[in-house]
Formats: C-alpha cells, sequence, structure tokens
C-alpha cells in the first residue's frame, strides 16, 4: 500500500486524486493533505481519509478548521506548513497539486527529502525549471507529470531513447474561444470565458485556456521536463480531446497516447507508476468515434502562445517574469479590475520593464516572482 501526500487536496486535481485513492483503497492511503483556505472541504477530506498531518496556508481560519476536525490531528499553519508535509517520511509519493508559484517551496521541500513526486504544477517548472530538474537528479527524486499533456508525453517517451525525437506534439483543444471572433472577446461574460469546452478545472486555468497562455506554460514546462528545446516542442489542436500528446522519432513513426478527457487517468498512472492495474475508469469505444480532427493554433488571435515561444528562447528568468505576471493578471480580470485582452496586454509590458538574469538562484526567482505581480498591479 502506497502512502501518499496530496498538496492542494481542495483543489480540482486534489479532489479527482481523492476520488482515485477512495476507489482504490487497498492500494493507497492518505497520509497528508494541504490547502490553501478551504477549510470546510479539508476538514471533510481529513475526517474521512484520517491523514496523520495536515497544513493550512490562512493562518487566520486555523482555530476553525480545529474545531471542525473530527479528531486530533497535527494541523500545521502558515506558508511553511505544505514544505513540512511534503517531506513526511512515511510518503511514498507526493501529489503537487498546489496552483500557482506558491508550489517551488513545498516542491523543491519534496526533492530534498528524496520524493517520488507525482506533478501538476506547471508553474514551479515553468519559473524555476532548470534548478528543480537539476536537483530532482542530484536528489534522485522521481518526477512524474500528472497534466494530461506531460503525463501522455512521459507515456509515449517510457523505454525510447529521447536523442531520437524529432518533435513532440502537445495537444490542446483550443480553449473556450477557439471558434470565436478576437472582435468580441472582451464583450464575453467571464462566465463564457470559464466555462471550458471539454475539462472541467479552476478558474485560474480555465482563464489561462482561453487565452491559451496555458497551452504556452506547458511548452515551456515540457522543454524542462523532457530536456528538449522548445522549438522542439509544437501545439496542436485537437477538440475532441481523445489524443493528448504525440512523439515523432527521427525514423518518421509516431507514439501517441489516447484516453477519455478526464484528469483521474493521468493521476492514476501517476500514484500507481510504474505498475499497470485496473482503473476501473471506462474504455474508448473507437466504433463510436465519428471524428479525430486536428488544427494548427492561430497565433496572431492568441498572442499569448508566441509570449511564451520568446520567452523560452530568452531564458533566464523570463519564463519566471511571464508565468507570475500572468498569474497576477488573471486574478486581477477574475477580480473584474482589467478587461479580457488586458491579461496579455499586461504580460506584455511587464516583460518589456524585465532585465533578464541568465543564471538565476532561487532567490533571484521568487524576486522576480513578487517584482513581476507588483509591475502588473501598477500597470493596472
Amino acid at each position: 500500500m502506497k502512502k501518499v501526500v496530496i498538496l492542494g487536496s481542495t483543489g480540482s486535481v486534489g479532489t479527482s486524486a481523492l476520488r482515485v485513492i477512495e476507489r482504490h483503497k487497498n492500494a493507497f492511503k492518505v497520509v497528508g493533505l494541504t490547502s490553501r483556505g478551504n477549510v470546510k472541504l479539508l476538514a471533510e477530506q481529513a475526517n474521512h481519509f484520517k491523514p496523520r498531518l495536515l497544513a493550512l496556508d490562512d493562518v487566520s481560519r486555523y482555530n476553525e478548521l480545529k474545531r471542525a476536525l473530527k479528531s486530533s490531528k497535527k494541523v500545521l499553519k502558515g506558508e511553511s506548513g505544505a514544505s513540512e508535509v511534503a517531506r513526511m517520511p512515511e510518503a511514498d509519493i507526493v501529489l503537487v497539486a498546489i496552483s500557482g508559484t506558491p508550489a517551488i517551496l513545498p516542491l523543491i521541500s519534496a526533492i530534498r527529502a528524496g520524493k517520488k513526486i507525482a506533478l501538476a504544477n506547471k508553474e514551479s517548472i515553468v519559473s524555476a525549471g532548470k534548478i528543480i530538474m537539476s536537483m530532482a537528479r542530484t536528489r534522485k527524486a522521481e518526477i512524474i507529470p500528472v497534466d494530461s499533456e506531460h503525463n501522455s508525453i512521459f507515456q509515449c517517451i517510457n523505454g525510447n531513447d529521447k536523442r531520437d525525437i524529432s518533435k513532440i506534439f502537445l495537444m490542446g483543444t483550443g480553449g473556450p474561444l477557439k471558434d470565436v471572433s478576437k472582435s468580441i472577446f472582451d464583450k464575453l461574460k467571464t462566465s463564457r470565458i470559464l466555462n471550458h469546452p471539454v475539462w472541467k478545472m479552476g478558474k485560474k486555468i480555465s482563464v489561462d485556456s482561453a487565452t491559451m497562455m496555458n497551452k504556452g506554460l506547458e511548452a515551456i514546462e515540457a522543454s524542462h521536463l523532457f530536456d528538449m528545446d522548445v522549438s522542439k516542442i509544437e501545439v496542436l489542436l485537437h477538440p475532441e480531446a481523445l489524443i493528448h500528446s504525440m512523439i515523432e522519432f527521427a525514423d518518421g513513426n509516431l507514439i501517441a497516447n489516447l484516453f477519455y478527457p478526464d484528469m483521474k487517468y493521468p493521476i492514476f498512472y501517476a500514484l500507481n507508476y510504474p505498475k499497470r492495474t485496473p482503473s476501473g475508469l471506462p474504455r474508448i469505444d473507437f466504433s463510436k468515434t465519428k471524428n479525430i480532427s486536428f488544427q494548427a493554433p492561430n497565433y496572431h488571435k492568441f498572442p499569448a502562445l508566441r509570449l511564451c515561444y520568446h520567452a523560452a528562447k530568452k531564458g533566464g528568468t523570463y519564463p519566471a517574469c511571464l508565468n507570475s505576471a500572468n498569474e497576477e493578471a488573471v486574478k486581477l480580470y477574475l477580480e473584474g479590475k482589467i478587461r479580457f485582452t488586458g491579461i496579455v496586454e499586461s504580460v506584455k509590458k511587464v516583460l518589456t520593464r524585465h532585465k533578464n538574469i541568465k543564471e538565476p538562484s532561487l532567490d533571484e526567482i521568487l524576486y522576480i516572482d513578487k517584482w513581476a505581480k507588483e509591475e502588473v498591479r501598477s500597470l493596472c
């Protein structure tokens, strides 16, 4: 039985992971859970799964959580709590499902402890990928991607020589605005922006899907996770979302990974890796599959994509700056303080003000994270 820690257990990936674990009680046991501030759901999860350790980032709600727990459990509070849960000695695998750059320090804590990591956070790798991947190699901490695209790439590469890869096709549905005229983007209600045609996700990633910033960030993440130049990573739209990524090899052969668009597939794979056992999830019925289509993304309509590739090629602190500026701009959009198209405009302006550090330390990356967010607020 694998002992599992879930960092960010109250988010969409965290709750899906717990549903997977509930279905496979004999294979997994939850030993640690963390949340930023969803006290009600964290308490329900803790009362059901009975982990030894909890962490709550929101210090002001610590007493509320303690009162909601049915039995006495150790609860850590504050930003350092998730990092302590991440290095629990008994944990066999740590699922990092915290959203945004707050995942960086808990992820590094798990790496330093030499844990096997199921990674469902792209922002940490986008911002500090070179440092994180180098540290993981040194500490022999295995990272299994959970995002559907990167999990698929991982499965396609498994058993093959990466030097033989000529191209990675990073698949995407095109998001909720693929067939909407750019001229009316700012007239759309937020509910329309958040209404993804296939996936049910958190608000931040849903907005990123609408701008297609998400796909650009995934390209940067893939370049670090699989040690590939970003020029070899091509975004390809596939609205049916059955194929999640493809690998093209030097001899012209391609390997693709397919599953229904449900995060429980890659979550189960990552938690169960390297085993392959019955998941209980539905199988694709190809006799009922009417269409499998592909198209290139519109870089003019979605300039975030080109911005991400530009930041990846510049390297250094450019990706960290881009990522953090986007996080803050999305937050301001969701608060109703800027227009939808103002998200990418703000990111672009902040990048023009940024002075790149080619070989940054972790402290410098964390400084850029704060600087970029402050710059966005000053613009808006």
